[in-house]
């Protein structure tokens, strides 16, 4: 058996920071943006068409991130030397990436319920209200809780970061693994 690398897989960490970089934008697009935008703005619907494509390319990538990580070798499981929050860390992790998937389907089913695929990539119109549709409350609610657990997972890199001092961000950089 080989011994685990430092590092995770160049093609890991650029899907992690490609995608980290796509919620964080559509995050912010959705809650500051076109959440305060009113359907009959004549440019929702070009935000409305970046919002969607961003979704589905996260949701696209973030397959593929799985599918990456399921055939590459990564280093051991990060210690804090605090026994909860080290067992809590893979599942804050395994939550990233249910959340992230849940968003782009919450997403897609909101498209399609609403009939916004028409509207965005044909003729059709917007509806009256997105917040009539389940999957929009639902989108809300995925997007509060993966701002929050963001926020978490970005102070967690903190702690280790300024605190701990540990090294492990190297982890998710490029360099020899």
């Amino acid at each position: 058996m080989s011994p685990r690398p430092a590092r995770y897989h160049p093609a890991l960490v650029t899907l992690h920071w490609l995608i980290a970089l796509l919620v964080m934008l559509a995050l912010i697009a959705g809650s500051l943006v076109i959440s305060d935008m009113p359907n009959t703005e004549p440019g929702k619907i070009d935000a409305l068409r970046i919002h969607a494509i961003m979704g589905v390319s996260i949701g696209a990538l973030m397959l593929i991130r799985l599918l990456v990580r399921w055939r590459t070798a990564h280093p051991a499981p990060a210690r804090t030397g605090i026994a909860l929050a080290d067992r809590l860390a893979p599942l804050a992790h395994g939550a990233l990436y249910v959340l992230v998937l849940l968003m782009a389907a919450s997403g897609i089913a909101l498209s399609v319920q609403s009939g916004l695929g028409e509207a965005l990539f044909g003729s059709g119109t917007l509806p009256a209200d997105f917040h009539a549709f389940t999957p929009r409350l639902v989108h809300g609610l995925i997007a509060d809780l993966l701002i929050a657990l963001i926020v978490l997972h970005v102070a967690a890199a903190l702690y280790h970061a300024l605190i701990r001092r540990d090294g492990l961000l190297k982890r998710m950089g490029f360099g020899a693994r």
